[in-house]
């Protein structure tokens, strides 16, 4: 009976419905990715200009969404949870449903921008929802169902582009975007953002730079983002060069990079169902990032040393890849566990973007790397330190299972 009842608790509708967004959200954020090559050919670059103009696109895409991560974050705060999650979903469907429609490079970038802004607000806003709705001792549930539900999309991205043209892929994620808008009067705003909503003269809501008012705040937030390190290092370099590692570790067949962002989605989407159910066993938050951090280790020490072994090998390493990294969900709802109600969406949103962000500077360490040693030897190096930054940041880090969340910061 009390399953049941737990069922019954986390299968409400804010809890679906920021799952189907999360669906659609990772489904338009990679789709880029996988149809970057037939989309820029049909835009007629060819040879170097592919490679050159979609770093270049991606690049804008990851500026829409850090620019996003602040200005949902302090919407969500200052306006509502419900405002952003829909607003986010609207922008980002409206983006990518006329990205099928552009016909030269720079309108494909402001509609990467306007659509990587739009991505930036969904997840935060879900899980602050969800984490703020759902009793303690089940949000951490609520929060893996979005998760695990919405990384699903990377799936879909993939099969929708290998079946289809890459114009009616966008317009497929534009479409499945839009829908979830007619299910907006489903859903009530956050009984503890209203309660804080109604003290608004006295508590200062969305305020980004409350965060460094002072050292405790500033360094709780750092250490948010450095546990999520490891995640990006994989997805933004592992993954997205997983053609080019499979050159270099003598793979006979080239590696499919839409395969392989579909495989390692899979055993992400895994990863985040079981970290999410131990997590909820063991009544801890720490403990099981910890242990998915040590799979992190395995996996990466395994994908860059499996030599010259068959492709399905190699698709298999980028599920353990995945699986290992399935401690997304927990991360972020770590990240809205630890601040009050008046900044949470800001936090909840700002750093999954600042996570993502990350890639940058790692991509050109890694790059740096790339010209003093081999790929293999760069990439380990790279993987090493977010590991070790992780675990400092892991080890000071207080556990936030069954926290009582109604409190604010001033």
């Amino acid at each position: 009976m009390e399953e049941k009842s737990v069922l019954k608790q986390v299968l409400q509708a804010p809890v679906i419905i920021a799952a189907l967004g999360y669906f659609v959200d990772i489904y338009d954020l990679l789709l880029f990715s996988i149809v970057r090559v037939p989309s820029l050919k049909a835009l007629g670059l060819s040879g170097d200009q592919l490679l050159r103009e979609g770093i270049f696109l991606i690049n804008v895409q990851m500026v829409g969404l850090l620019t996003g991560g602040i200005l949902w974050g302090v919407l969500g705060d200052k306006k509502g949870r419900l405002s952003v999650l829909f607003g986010s979903i609207l922008l980002y469907s409206l983006a990518n449903f006329a990205n099928g429609f552009v016909t030269d490079v720079t309108q494909y970038a402001v509609l990467r921008f306007i659509a990587g802004v739009g991505l930036a607000g969904e997840l935060g806003a879900g899980i602050t929802l969800v984490a703020e709705i759902l009793p303690k001792h089940i949000r951490g549930y609520g929060t893996t169902l979005v998760a695990s539900v919405g990384l699903f999309g990377a799936v879909l991205a993939y099969v929708v582009a290998a079946n289809t043209d890459w114009q009616v892929a966008y317009w497929v994620g534009g479409g499945l975007g839009l829908s979830l808008l007619l299910l907006r009067y489903s859903v009530a705003e956050s009984g503890m953002f209203e309660s804080v909503k109604e003290k608004q003269k006295q508590v200062s809501r969305g305020n980004f730079f409350l965060l460094f008012s002072n050292a405790g705040l500033f360094l709780n937030y750092l250490r948010c983002i450095f546990i999520g390190l490891p995640i990006w290092f994989v997805i933004g370099i592992l993954i997205t060069f997983s053609p080019e590692f499979g050159v270099s570790l003598g793979l006979p067949t080239p590696v499919d990079a839409g395969k392989a962002v579909m495989f390692c989605y899979i055993g992400l989407s895994l990863g985040d169902l079981v970290s999410g159910s131990i997590s909820q066993l063991l009544k801890s938050r720490k403990k099981v990032v910890l242990l998915f951090i040590g799979l992190t280790l395995c996996a990466i020490v395994f994908y860059l040393t499996q030599g010259k072994l068959s492709s399905p090998v190699f698709y298999a390493s980028c599920v353990f890849l995945g699986f290992s990294i399935g401690y997304w969900a927990l991360f972020v709802t770590i990240a809205a566990e630890q601040f009050g109600t008046n900044i949470r969406a800001t936090v909840a949103t700002t750093v999954p973007n600042f996570v993502r962000g990350t890639v940058v500077p790692l991509t050109m360490l890694f790059e740096y790397l790339r010209t003093q040693q081999s790929m293999v030897a760069s990439a380990a190096w790279v993987g090493g330190g977010t590991l070790i930054i992780a675990l400092l940041a892991l080890w000071k880090m207080k556990e936030t299972f069954g926290k009582e969340l109604d409190f604010v910061e001033h």
